[in-house]
This record gives C-alpha cells, sequence and structure tokens, in this order.
C-alpha cells in the first residue's frame, strides 16, 4: 500500500483528492412542489444536504426543481422522505 498525503475521510492537502471526488460526482435533478421562498430554498438545501454522501444541493425556485450533487446515485426513497418530511412534495426525476 502507497503512502498518501490524503487523510482516511478523503481530504488531502493537495486539493487531488476534492478534485477526483468531484470528477465521479453523480448529479440528479428532482422536480419538487410547494417551494415558494428563500426558506423553503434554504430548508431543503439543509435537509438534502445533511443526508449521507451528498456534496452538493441546488434549489431553483423559480422552476421548482433541486438538483442534488452525490458521491454515488441516490437513493430516491431517501430524498422523497426527507423532502415529504420537510412539508414539500417531490414529484419524480427530471
Amino acid at each position: 500500500m502507497s503512502s498518501s498525503c490524503c487523510s482516511t475521510d478523503g481530504r488531502c492537502s493537495t486539493g487531488t483528492a476534492a478534485a477526483t471526488a468531484t470528477a465521479g460526482a453523480v448529479t440528479t435533478t428532482y422536480a419538487v412542489s410547494g417551494m415558494t421562498c428563500g426558506h423553503c430554498k434554504a430548508t431543503l438545501t439543509r435537509v438534502i444536504g445533511e443526508l449521507d454522501g451528498v456534496t452538493g444541493v441546488d434549489v431553483d425556485l423559480d422552476t421548482g426543481r433541486v438538483t442534488v450533487t452525490s458521491a454515488a446515485d441516490p437513493d430516491d426513497s431517501v430524498i422523497a422522505d426527507v423532502v415529504d418530511e420537510a412539508g414539500y412534495e417531490l414529484t419524480g426525476r427530471v
């Protein structure tokens, strides 16, 4: 096993691990109804962002879409559950 400058959680002082993780990231867009304001955006960004494997969340109120960036293909039922628990409705992938 070769020596590495990266820690066990994938962080690297040279930035190499972050670049690799981003290159292999999966981006999935969902249609979500019920979002109307900045509070909605902040809530969904927080609750989805707390899920394991999620590295980014972009909420677009104008289109009703939430784009999730993750390390692997996300489990749609888990995303739907947290969206529903937050008071919104995930209507499917876009």
